[in-house]
């Protein structure tokens, strides 16, 4: 592995060395020297939204684990994975899980599904969770909890390792790069509307659960998400941005129409980027070269993304999510989740990291970058939305300083809520130990070494390898290992 010039956040050692760091790069991350404990810090203070207050500022995202039985009911590690959840001490758990609302849109065999046989497992794992976090803080009336409602459209994998895809339109930079091109089905509308009913019944199930919210996902390139760029669909599903989050009114009138009781929140990727590869002249046999973006120049302009300059598809441009949160506060939906890009084909972006996944390459800017990038990303869609709520991502590369950052981030407004993901893998207890000022607990940092993405990415559980001992004494750690030295990742 080769870090370039880049500075690991765990050699930094001081508030200041980091602040100094983040000078040296230009970049405008806001962070506080002192953190406050309790009742007067800026994460404790409960925040209404809608008819829920949500008790502190700190929220865990939806945290997959590829680790479902292949009927899509929880496992022993799925449960295992909420219960800490629960005693992270965080009050918004978005989303828990990514579930897929029928088969063919699973992202993988072990992944959850909302069905009428799995419906009590799923509602056992939230009390699990409840019970987790009372015990953890006391009790649960300010605690709000969600359910992640999913179909993985281009990256579905159903049955086995391999692509099923279930598109919206063909896409000439993403079709065939995950599989083969002829496997590839493009849903007409019929089969979007029938989608749409499993989304309902799947959300009333969410419901009679226990489940607060659910999230209606639009991110990360799975089907949501890539309503946003089909452009260059035909009909009532794509082309302008009326019909583009069609999809979307049609699915949130079914949900009301059927609970409306029940509350909706939507994680977005605020910008749909293009694919990266290893730099070409830059890598080497046993060595992956830096990420660079593909070439597009035959297919301008660019009409295949979201968020981003048609003509120059290298930069971002946010009119376009302006545009689509229009769409969605005229819904009267508050919870917003940001995040970036796409795992599959962008990760640096998704999750900034020092060590990319085994199938990723080498990254392409000091990480401190991409976390600057999320934060202004959030702040820029909260100026022009202040009515929404929103959560941040990209905090976990912060490691040592993210509680600093978190408070300075919430106190000045740039953000309602920071959300952690792979951190809870690693230190579940984090935001508990920070607002009790509890010492804090440095081995159990998440370094970023994206285990938790290169295990299911080889058909593995998903977890913190590296530092959860429970992962770490599994069979699959000895595969793991042997698949990063292939890569020439460990």
């Amino acid at each position: 592995m080769k870090f370039g010039d880049f500075v690991k956040v765990k050699s930094l050692q001081s508030v200041e060395n980091f602040k100094r760091s983040i000078e040296d790069l230009g970049l405008d991350i806001p962070c506080d020297e002192n953190l406050l404990v309790g009742e007067a810090s800026p994460m404790a203070k409960p925040l209404k939204v809608g008819e829920f207050t949500i008790g502190n500022r700190y929220a865990i995202h939806p945290m997959e684990g590829w680790d479902g039985n292949a009927d899509g009911s929880p496992s022993d590690n799925t449960r295992r994975r909420w219960s800490h959840f629960g005693k992270s001490g965080a009050k918004l758990i978005w989303g828990g899980e990514a579930v897929a609302v029928r088969h063919d849109g699973r992202a993988n065999p072990q992944q959850l599904m909302m069905d009428a046989k799995n419906q009590s497992a799923i509602a056992q794992l939230r009390e699990t969770l409840v019970a987790c976090h009372k015990e953890a803080m006391g009790d649960d009336k300010d605690l709000l909890i969600g359910l992640q409602l999913t179909h993985s459209g281009r990256f579905c994998k159903p049955n086995s390792t391999n692509m099923e895809p279930r598109v919206l339109f063909n896409h000439p930079l993403l079709d065939g790069r995950f599989g083969p091109a002829q496997n590839i089905v493009v849903l007409s509308d019929d089969e979007i509307e029938q989608l749409i009913e499993d989304f309902v019944i799947a959300a009333k199930r969410a419901w009679d659960c226990g489940f607060q919210f659910v999230d209606l996902k639009h991110c990360h390139g799975y089907l949501g998400h890539e309503f946003l760029g089909a452009k260059t669909r035909a009909g009532k599903y794509g082309g302008s941005m009326e019909h583009r989050t069609r999809f979307l009114k049609e699915l949130v009138a079914g949900i009301r129409a059927e609970v409306p009781q029940l509350g909706l929140g939507i994680r977005l990727s605020a910008f749909d980027f293009l694919p990266f590869r290893p730099d070409p002249a830059l890598s080497k046999p046993d060595e992956l070269g830096p990420g660079i973006a593909v070439d597009a120049s035959a297919s301008m302009p660019y009409r295949y993304g979201f968020g981003i300059n048609e003509t120059d598809p290298t930069q971002i441009a946010l009119q376009e999510t302006f545009e689509f949160l229009e769409v969605v506060e005229s819904l009267n939906i508050q919870l917003m989740n940001i995040t970036l890009g796409s795992p599959y084909y962008n990760p640096h972006l998704t999750r900034p990291a020092m060590y990319p996944p085994s199938d990723g390459y080498q990254p392409p800017e000091d990480p401190l970058i991409g976390v600057a990038r999320h934060l202004d990303a959030v702040r820029k869609l909260k100026q022009r939305f202040p009515k929404m709520a929103f959560v941040g991502s990209g905090y976990t590369y912060l490691q040592e300083f993210l509680p600093n950052v978190a408070q300075a981030a919430v106190r000045e407004g740039w953000t309602d809520f920071v959300g952690l993901g792979r951190m809870v893998l690693s230190y579940p207890e984090l935001p508990a130990d920070v607002l009790a000022g509890r010492t804090f607990q440095r081995k159990r940092l998440c370094r970023t070494f994206s285990d938790c993405t290169t295990a299911p990415r080889n058909g593995m559980v998903s977890g913190c390898y590296p530092l959860d001992a429970h992962y770490k004494k599994s069979p699959q750690m000895i595969q793991l290992t042997q698949i990063k030295k292939a890569a020439n990742l460990s």
